[in-house]
């Protein structure tokens, strides 16, 4: 009797312990790749934030969905996984690969006044396709999303626009919807946010603008093409000096009746706001993307002859 009260004390302080370990998630494991892009002519490097389970022995086989998570104005790569934002932490939760690009203040736009400067090109043309080749994703648009904050937020939607074959998802936070249309001559426009403005714009009449304005691409969109879009999800604080912009492009989405959400919530162009929100990002972009896929196995003409024979020899034994 005695052992036995021993071995039931020592199994309920071991209780505590098992709970502990099972409370406490794998965090997610973040990688960097230098990639030497040739259209932007230097090496623009990109975060990776992989799935806790990644490297799992049972898993070496598993493609994931993919978001790609844009940075702001005046913004890096590093920004999502600094400490101003927990994106690992948020991440560890699900079954998916983010990216988070280096897109400088590109506006992720092939810039109207500066050759090398092409990173809308850069991210259709040659991120997309680095990252299939160097990782286990599911390389089409049911296992593709964007999304991203303030410049990013116009960027992401943009390429879902755009690009509507290489996406199931974009979505947009506190984003510069109406960045084409801005004026860099304008007295009143934020000083930082002038010289990229001009440069990757050009003149009020450059093409450029009107090529990369959301709401001229959305307005002029046929019926026809409007299934073909990604689900589109924009938010903005509503302290937020960009509210209008979102509200006028929701409303623009309604009259074209094109599926979307859109959210105003309290908060202003602050981290805060976009690490809260970057978490409704994760959860609605979870149910919209592929679940992981586990590879199939293809049976060689080997195998198909040794398999019954194996079976032959086992009805002989």
């Amino acid at each position: 009797m005695r052992q036995t009260r021993t071995l039931f004390l020592f199994c309920l302080l071991l209780l505590p312990v098992g709970a502990y370990a099972q409370a406490v998630a794998p965090a997610a494991r973040v990688e960097t790749v230098n990639f030497a892009s040739r259209l932007v002519g230097q090496t623009l490097p990109y975060h990776v934030v992989l799935p806790p389970d990644y490297n799992a022995a049972k898993e070496r086989a598993t493609r994931y969905p993919v978001l790609y998570l844009l940075h702001g104005l005046a913004g890096s790569h590093d920004d999502w996984v600094s400490n101003r934002a927990h994106l690992a932490e948020h991440a560890a939760r699900y079954r998916i690969i983010i990216v988070t690009p280096e897109g400088h203040d590109g506006w992720y736009t092939d810039s109207a006044t500066a050759p090398n400067e092409k990173y809308e090109s850069y991210f259709v043309q040659e991120l997309l396709p680095d990252v299939a080749r160097r990782y286990r994703t599911i390389a089409t648009r049911e296992g593709r999303a964007v999304a991203g904050l303030s410049m990013g937020g116009y960027g992401a939607l943009k390429f879902g626009v755009k690009y509507p074959d290489k996406f199931v998802f974009a979505a947009s936070m506190s984003g510069a919807q109406g960045a084409p249309r801005w004026d860099a001559q304008d007295k009143e426009m934020i000083d930082f946010v002038k010289p990229s403005i001009a440069r990757v714009y050009g003149a009020m009449d450059n093409p450029v603008r009107a090529a990369n304005d959301l709401f001229k691409l959305l307005g002029d969109l046929p019926a026809e093409r409007v299934a073909q879009l990604p689900f589109l999800y924009l938010d903005c604080g509503t302290e937020d000096f960009l509210i209008d912009s979102n509200r006028a492009l929701a409303e623009l989405l309604l009259k074209r009746k094109i599926p979307h959400e859109f959210r105003e919530l309290p908060g202003g162009h602050t981290w805060p706001y976009w690490d809260s929100q970057v978490q409704e990002i994760l959860r609605i972009a979870a149910r919209r993307l592929a679940a992981p896929q586990a590879a199939t196995t293809t049976r060689t003409s080997a195998d198909a002859f040794f398999a019954p024979l194996s079976l032959r020899l086992c009805a002989f034994a």
